[in-house]
């Protein structure tokens, strides 16, 4: 008998007598017999140093070999099933109660109001528009009437990009409707939604990045009137009823415009909405007031349209950009705007069904 005929005996000598009590041990057998590095393949190696005339015996011999080792692993999986499976029935589990419930995951709030603003404006025609987050000088502040050293610059403490001092972050989202502009002519109708940067210290009521919705409009005989009408429209279908009077009435949100000012828009406005809270009775998200002020709109400047070649004698427009924490805050009474990007887990599970 040659010897690797003898280790071959040797070897089912000892698989005849292992046993198995866990998947463990199955395991062990499995990688020792089996493995990349187990004996059946280091004994299939040695086949190679085996004299011509010898090697298909020897090769037959393996192969059966090897056989008998697959069968003898199938047969210790088949028993330990059955032995887990035993101790499973005489354990003294209750195999028909609830198992432990999950956590069901949940758009972030910011997200789902984003969406809501996206779709409330889809149906009045306006398409989304998006643009880039590190934005120049000139679609961020010049060509939206804003050129160097005006005063209105110092209203937003912007963050410059040290390689490129004509790079930024995007202080406003209006730098999405410069592009617009710059690459169409009217009629355009567009929202750009988005995250912006602003250079201000973190606190319950300010953050350095935040998220907006803005809107354009521009085509022939556009008038502050569309204006209105598109922003009560989306007011009624974001917080329920409104009535634009001063009224006393409970359970409806009161819409009012305050004369503003911003560069790129003539006459400016500020619309305020009762405040949801306190049901504009008073309280300290409304500093007392009673109202809330969410976004601030006017008619496009028409310096602006001659920026972009846009004839302001044939065409106006109107422009109004709005805080997607604001919304999110008086929709949900959500009191401290860090909350948004803590990824608390038991402050997000609350949006769960709001989806």
């Amino acid at each position: 008998m040659s010897m690797l005929s003898q280790q071959i005996e040797t070897h089912k000598t000892a698989i005849q007598s292992y046993t198995a009590n866990d998947v463990a041990a199955v395991e062990q057998f499995r990688i020792a017999y089996l493995g990349t590095k187990g004996i059946v393949k280091q004994l299939l190696a040695s086949l190679k140093d085996i004299p011509a005339e010898q090697k298909k015996e020897m090769g037959q011999l393996l192969n059966a070999f090897k056989q008998f080792v697959e069968e003898k692993y199938e047969a210790l999986q088949s028993a330990t099933i059955k032995t887990t499976t035993s101790k499973i029935k005489n354990e003294s589990i209750d195999w028909t109660l609830p198992g432990d419930s999950m956590y069901v995951g949940s758009s972030h709030p910011l997200s789902i109001i984003r969406n809501q603003i996206i779709s409330i404006f889809n149906k009045l025609g306006f398409a989304v528009a998006e643009g880039p987050e590190i934005e120049d000088d000139w679609h961020n502040f010049t060509a939206l009437n804003l050129p160097e050293n005006h005063p209105a610059r110092d209203m937003q403490d912007t963050f410059y990009i040290s390689q490129n001092p004509d790079w930024l972050l995007r202080t406003h989202t209006s730098s999405v409707q410069a592009r617009v502009m710059e690459q169409q002519q009217p009629p355009i109708r567009i929202i750009c939604p988005g995250r912006v940067y602003r250079n201000e210290t973190i606190s319950a009521r300010a953050h350095c990045f935040f998220h907006q919705v803005e809107g354009l409009y521009i085509d022939e005989n556009v008038s502050f009137a569309d204006l209105k009408q598109t922003l009560y429209f989306f007011v009624q279908e974001m917080f329920g009823d409104l009535s634009p009077a001063l009224s006393k009435g409970e359970g409806e949100v009161k819409v009012r415009f305050r004369p503003s000012y911003f560069p790129f828009t003539e006459p400016s406005a500020e619309m305020d909405i009762s405040c949801t809270v306190c049901s504009g009775k008073g309280c300290s998200l409304c500093k007392h007031t009673g109202w809330v002020e969410i976004l601030g709109c006017g008619m496009v400047h028409p310096n602006m349209l001659s920026n972009f070649n846009i004839d302001p004698e044939k065409y106006t427009g109107f422009a109004f950009g709005m805080g997607v924490e604001r919304i999110c805050q008086l929709k949900y009474q959500i009191n401290d705007l860090r909350l948004y990007a803590q990824n608390d887990v038991r402050f997000l599970k609350q949006f769960t069904s709001a989806i």
